[in-house]
Order: C-alpha cells, then sequence, then structure tokens
C-alpha cells in the first residue's frame, strides 16, 4: 500500500530540484568547448552535434518508460540510480580519449538523465494536489533547469580555459554523487502503480523510431539525402514511429496513453515543446560553434553568452510562481515564444565577425527571458491538463519532446549550416583546400586551410549560420502560432478531481 503525500516536503523539493539540476547541466556543458572538442578530435560538424545528441538521445527514449518504473518501484529508487549512472557516463567523458569515447560517456549520462527529469517531477506533481503549490513547486523546479543551464557553460568555459577541456566534465560527476546521496536521505518516496506495467513493445519501436530518425538528420547532410543508408534510416523511422502508435493503442498498459493527445492543452504543449526547444538549442549551438570553432574564442569567451543568457531567470524567479498562477499559460507562452524569436532573427543578423559581448547581450537577453517562460508555463499546462493519476505518464511524454527537440536543434541546423557553408565554397577553394572541405567540410577548411580559404570558409560559415539560426526564429514562431490557435485553461483535472485525488500517491 502506497502513501498519500499532503504537502510537499522540502528536502524532496531540494532533492529534486538537484536532480533536475544535474541532468540539465550536462546537456549545457559542451556548448563553449564544441570548438575545443573539434579541434583535439578533428571533429566534424556532424561528429560535434553528435556530442550533444548522444546525451539527449537516450533521455528522450527512456523518459516514457522511466516514467512508468517510478510509478510501479517507487521514483526515489531511479532518483538515487540516476545520479549514478549520470556520474559515471561524466567520469568517461572526463577521460575521453577519442571522439567516439566521448559519445558513449555522454550516452551513458543521457540514460541516467532519463531517470532524474521524469522520476523528478513526477514526485512534485504527485505531492501538490493543490494547482497553486504546484505551480510554486514547479516554477521553482523550473529555476533549477535554467539555474543549471548557466552553471554549465560558466564552469566549462572556466575549467576549459585554465586547464583540459575534459575538466568540464568533473563537475557534473561530483553534482551526479550529490544526487544520489541526497535523494536517499530526503525524498519522500510515491508511485502510482495501479494500471501500470513496463510496455516493451512501446519502448522498443520508439527507441529505434527516434534513433534513426536523429541519425538519418544528423548524417544526411554529409552522405547525401539520396544515399541508400540515409534513405533506409528514414524508413526505419517512419515505421518504427507508426509501429509505435499501433503498439501503444494495442497495449493493456501503454506507456503513453494516446488519448492525452485528445486533450488540446496537452497536445498543443507537446508541439510547443518541440519547436521551442528546437529553436532554443539549434540557436546555442550556432552561436557555440560560430565564436569557439570559427571565430577561435577561448572556452570562457564564448561561454559568456550562455551564462547571461540563464542568469535572466534570477531576475524572474520573484514572479514566476505567481504569474504561474495568476496569468493562462497560453499568454505566458506566448510570453515567451515571441521573444525568443526576436532574439534569434537578431542573432542570425549580426555579422560572423562579431565577437564582442556587448553585441550579443540584447539578444541573449530575449533567449534568456523567452526559455524561463516557455520551460515554466509549458510544464505546468502540460501537467495541470491531465488527471492527477495520469502526471507520471504526462511528465514522461513531455520531457521526452521536449529533450527530443533538443536533440533534433544540434542536428537539423548542423546538417543545414553546414550544407549552406559547402554550397557557398563551390568554386572558391582549389588544390589542397577543396580537398580538406571534400574530405572534412568547412570548419575543417577554417581552422587549417591556407590564409584565403580560411577567410571564404568563414565567410560561408557566416552564411550557413545565420540560415540555421533563421530557422529557430521560425520554429518559435510556429510555436507560438499552435500557442494561439489552440492552448487554452484546461478542464481536464476539475472532471476528474475527485477520483484523480483518490488516486494520487
Amino acid at each position: 500500500m502506497t502513501s498519500v503525500l499532503k504537502r510537499l516536503d522540502r528536502g524532496t523539493l531540494i532533492a529534486c530540484c538537484l536532480a533536475v539540476a544535474a541532468a540539465q547541466l550536462c546537456i549545457t556543458v559542451p556548448s563553449p568547448i564544441n570548438g575545443e572538442i573539434q579541434a583535439a578530435f578533428g571533429a566534424s560538424g556532424s561528429q560535434v552535434a553528435w556530442v550533444t545528441s548522444a546525451f539527449i538521445l537516450p533521455t528522450a527514449i527512456l523518459e516514457l518508460n522511466f516514467g512508468v518504473v517510478g510509478d510501479l518501484f517507487g521514483r526515489k529508487r531511479l532518483l538515487v540510480l540516476g545520479g549514478l549512472v549520470l556520474a559515471l557516463g561524466e567520469l568517461l567523458n572526463a577521460t575521453a580519449q577519442s571522439i567516439t569515447m566521448l559519445w558513449v560517456g555522454q550516452a551513458l549520462a543521457g540514460i541516467g538523465a532519463a531517470a532524474l527529469f521524469p522520476s523528478s517531477l513526477a514526485v512534485i506533481a504527485a505531492a501538490t494536489p493543490d494547482e497553486k503549490d504546484r505551480a510554486k513547486a514547479v516554477s521553482t523546479w523550473a529555476l533549477s533547469i535554467s539555474l543549471a543551464s548557466a552553471a554549465g557553460p560558466l564552469s566549462s568555459g572556466v575549467l576549459a580555459t585554465v586547464a583540459d577541456f575534459r575538466w568540464a566534465f568533473v563537475p557534473p560527476v561530483l553534482l551526479g554523487l550529490v544526487v544520489a546521496v541526497t535523494s536517499h536521505l530526503m525524498v519522500t518516496d510515491s508511485k502510482a502503480p495501479e494500471g501500470r506495467a513496463l510496455d516493451w513493445p512501446g519502448q522498443i519501436t520508439v527507441a529505434v523510431g527516434l534513433t534513426a530518425l536523429l541519425w538519418g538528420i544528423i548524417e544526411g547532410g554529409e552522405r547525401g539525402w539520396s544515399s541508400p543508408a540515409i534513405v533506409g534510416s528514414l524508413t526505419l523511422a517512419a515505421v518504427s514511429l507508426v509501429a509505435f502508435v499501433v503498439a501503444e493503442k494495442r497495449a493493456a498498459s501503454p506507456m503513453f496513453n494516446l488519448d492525452l493527445l485528445k486533450i488540446p492543452s496537452f497536445a498543443a504543449a507537446a508541439v510547443v515543446a518541440l519547436a521551442g526547444m528546437f529553436g532554443f538549442i539549434g540557436t546555442a549551438y550556432c552561436v557555440s560553434i560560430r565564436l569557439g570553432a570559427v571565430m577561435h574564442l577561448s572556452a570562457l569567451r564564448a561561454g559568456l553568452p550562455f551564462v547571461i543568457l540563464q542568469l535572466v531567470p534570477l531576475l524572474l524567479a520573484p514572479v514566476l510562481s505567481r504569474m504561474l498562477t495568476r496569468v493562462e499559460p497560453r499568454w505566458l507562452l506566448m510570453g515567451g515564444l515571441l521573444p525568443m524569436a526576436a532574439g534569434q532573427f537578431w542573432i542570425a543578423a549580426l555579422p560572423i565577425t562579431t565577437t564582442s559581448l556587448a553585441a550579443f547581450i540584447g539578444p541573449v537577453l530575449l533567449l534568456g527571458v523567452g526559455f524561463i517562460c516557455v520551460v515554466s508555463s509549458l510544464t505546468s499546462a502540460a501537467v495541470n491538463a491531465v488527471p492527477l493519476n495520469m502526471t507520471g505518464m504526462a511528465s514522461g511524454a513531455t520531457s521526452l519532446v521536449r529533450e527530443f527537440g533538443q536533440g533534433l536543434g544540434p542536428a537539423v541546423i548542423s546538417t543545414v549550416a553546414m550544407s549552406a557553408a559547402s554550397a557557398a565554397l563551390v568554386g572558391k577553394l582549389s588544390g589542397a583546400d577543396a580537398g580538406m572541405e571534400a574530405a572534412a567540410g568547412p570548419l575543417a577548411v577554417v581552422n587549417a586551410g591556407s590564409d584565403s580559404a580560411r577567410a571564404a570558409a568563414q565567410t560561408a560559415l557566416g552564411h550557413g549560420m545565420a540560415v540555421g539560426v533563421v530557422i529557430c526564429g521560425c520554429a518559435s514562431l510556429l510555436g507560438a502560432l499552435v500557442t494561439l490557435l489552440l492552448v487554452r485553461k484546461s478542464t481536464a483535472r476539475s472532471t476528474v478531481a475527485a477520483p484523480a485525488q483518490a488516486a494520487s500517491v
């Protein structure tokens, strides 16, 4: 028999915030050191993109099933296990001697994060049946994400400047261990096993589908979209995702109840999560590449825009929880997505030679305001739209879409930017420089080509990055349009209030 949580205790909230902070920190740590990674391992644009995607892909794939595991066996166990696995993966990163070893470490850390994201939010949601209490707790949870996003690039930038870039992965190792210990000592456990079971057909089909889709997108730019491997990968992705839908319809206990998509606010939140996080992380990827790998700034200088980007929530923290209880998520989402789009178009307009921090302050502030508003209101819109006994599934699904959007951002934008840069270089390189570009792409030329070739590659990469960030801005506008048309004040809670509260644990 499980106990009903009447109110969220402080220790549980602290541990859950540490857990989600550790998971988010690992996403942002590579941003300032992409240039160092590219130089150390001679990596291509797609290989650098995989550093982020290798972490996010397992996170997205496993979050739904980890949500079920937490419901069945207790979320506290998942928080402890997730912290330990994350620490182990980051330890591999800190000792990586090749780009492949870095991918493996990132993937292992991503598995740990997949346990931390949905479990931390589900513990909070289950412990706060009152909507106002939940809004305050979710606001604190979301603030932890933003603070970790600020601490990640700052710590990695400082450490990579004064020591080898691998030292940037040491703080996540320590934080993962702290999460395991604090979760074990402080978290009040909760579970919701009624009607829940592991859904292996659903897990396998979604894993194959998302992996094939991301691999096809990342590799398509270099291998060619008509190559048999890419066509086969994208076909496999489509077939597997259709199979996932069929499996969920037939499952006695699906990992994702497709009926949730019939709730307009939840369905819209999923679309906004995908588009908004795609644009945000895609923009961050472009900024990190242009400042680090293209303009060769130090890791610390390349990381400063990201620090400013995520310090914005500190200014908004005192009013954010109050806004979540008084302002409809629809308007908060709009108030986040539109500034994000403005900041993205502003960054796209900056010349590639712009390296002054002052030039980035304006657009970065817009992105920071937009990000915290979107993350906070998005989570509230999704979780509040569903019955309480489905919050674990809803939080897992929202996290899956959000994380896959973050993985898709670097994948798509890297492919678009490098393809546009290569196209802009056609006919402008000759001899060894042309061979270098054909073999390793424009990033190799801007780092090791002749003086004239480097200048041409820099201009071409500036064009490619601008195209990529414009696409990110369009994604944010798409999210704003979906919000305007579909997100409404949900009545799902009130219509199922009595049974939902009886089932909450």
